[in-house]
């Protein structure tokens, strides 16, 4: 043990002087492979960082949650025509109440309708506004986080009253400081609202759907009574019971939206069980393809770096030839030496590659304060890179390292 630990001192301090005795060339030689671990970190970092804000995002459709529609979300381009989909039947609230006395798989069930308004507070006037009637179990699929106030009761549900919550900008912009929405009211198209709470600020989202920072969520009973639910864009989520996959709660919606329907078995169906985990499997391949993209850019700057390195390892073997006879003439072992030069091409390779890891983690806070999301470099990314360091490494110093592993002690002795 202490004979290794040794050993990898002086590889560590050979690989520090050579960096230090020759700067420029060792750094030309090493830029390769930080161009690498650059483009490698950089690329699985942001994508990583990425992915994980947009798989956030569709968390926040609900986990294990299906849609029923009268669209399909999958997108099946010319093999369905727009036009099927537009005859089809709105999805009705009694529909949704059947589904969650049958349902035997579902644990929530909740509709939804939408619409835009332009809401107002006295002299200040904010357009295009989402309004969302829901009902009572929404919150149960949604999580709808409050700062200030509260949320919609059970009682303001069944009584569909003129209560509601607003989304943290509707409440900056109309009232200036946010808290100062609860317990006042806001208007629309001569109506009034009563703001009881207001949501916390969710911040841009990439796949689409709720943007409560700009929405009034209200009661369905409330909403049906100003506008008509079948041109409201409706339809209902059903979530299903921990442990009861997707896949089986939709198989059994289907069986009882058309036993709602009254479809006979010749009879396609005249809706759509949308599966929320079916965006998550799409965003998990796209971004791996986007990461294939990456290591094929980083890979072509690793094999450059690979041949800087082994140059840098061929020369070292050549200044050092005199020095590699005088160790095996005093009994190193052809081991120690093959052993001192592969560590001593990792730790050149590994310098590289902080000095890689270091502009990534500066790109990173750039980045973090311009984008809508954090750079977050994780740390099986940084151990990655570390291996690849290593790998690459031992792969560019095999061949010189086996060069003077090899070399006769006296010919070597005798070399200037």
């Amino acid at each position: 043990m202490l004979k290794l630990l040794k050993i990898l001192w002086n590889s560590f301090r050979m690989a520090v002087q050579e960096l230090r005795v020759n700067k420029l060339r060792t750094f030309l030689s090493l830029f390769g492979i930080t161009i690498g671990i650059f483009c490698i970190i950089g690329v699985l970092a942001t994508v990583d960082s990425l992915e994980r804000k947009v798989q956030n995002d569709i968390k926040a459709f609900g986990t294990n949650t299906i849609y029923i529609d009268k669209w399909y979300y999958g997108g099946e381009g010319g093999a369905y025509p727009w036009w099927k989909y537009v005859k089809r039947p709105s999805m009705k609230y009694e529909e949704m109440k059947f589904i969650k006395m049958k349902s035997q798989l579902a644990s929530n069930a909740a509709f939804f309708v939408s619409n835009n308004v332009n809401l107002s507070f006295k002299d200040n006037i904010l357009n295009s506004v989402n309004i969302y009637g829901v009902s009572e179990e929404f919150n149960n699929i949604q999580t709808i986080d409050i700062e200030y106030g509260r949320y919609l009761n059970e009682s303001e549900f069944q009584r569909g009253t003129t209560s509601g919550v607003i989304g943290y900008v509707v409440a900056e912009e109309l009232f200036g400081n946010p808290e100062k929405a609860v317990g006042s009211q806001v208007s629309y198209n001569g109506r009034r609202v009563n703001v009881i709470g207001v949501i916390k600020k969710q911040g841009q989202s990439f796949v689409g759907g709720y943007d409560y920072d700009q929405s009034m969520i209200v009661p369905y009973r409330y909403f049906a009574s100003i506008y008509n639910p079948d041109y409201s864009n409706p339809y209902i989520m059903v979530q299903g019971k921990p442990d009861i996959p997707s896949s089986a709660l939709a198989d059994e919606l289907v069986g009882v939206m058309r036993q709602i329907r009254r479809l006979s078995p010749v009879d396609e169906d005249n809706f759509s069980c949308n599966d929320v985990a079916m965006f998550s499997e799409q965003v998990t391949g796209f971004f791996g393809q986007v990461s294939a993209g990456g290591w094929a850019i980083a890979g072509l700057s690793l094999i450059v770096g690979a041949f800087g390195v082994a140059n840098i390892m061929f020369v070292t073997v050549r200044e050092r030839t005199s020095q590699i006879g005088l160790k095996k003439a005093i009994g190193a072992k052809k081991s120690t030496i093959l052993t001192e030069f592969l560590l001593e091409s990792a730790f050149l390779c590994i310098i590289g590659g902080l000095i890689g890891l270091g502009l990534v983690w500066l790109l990173s806070l750039v980045l973090s304060s311009v984008l809508p999301f954090a750079i977050y470099i994780a740390p099986n990314i940084v151990i990655l890179a570390f291996s690849i360091c290593v790998i690459l490494g031992i792969i560019s110093g095999i061949i010189p390292a086996s060069i003077a592993a090899r070399m006769d002690p006296v010919v070597a002795i005798r070399t200037k």
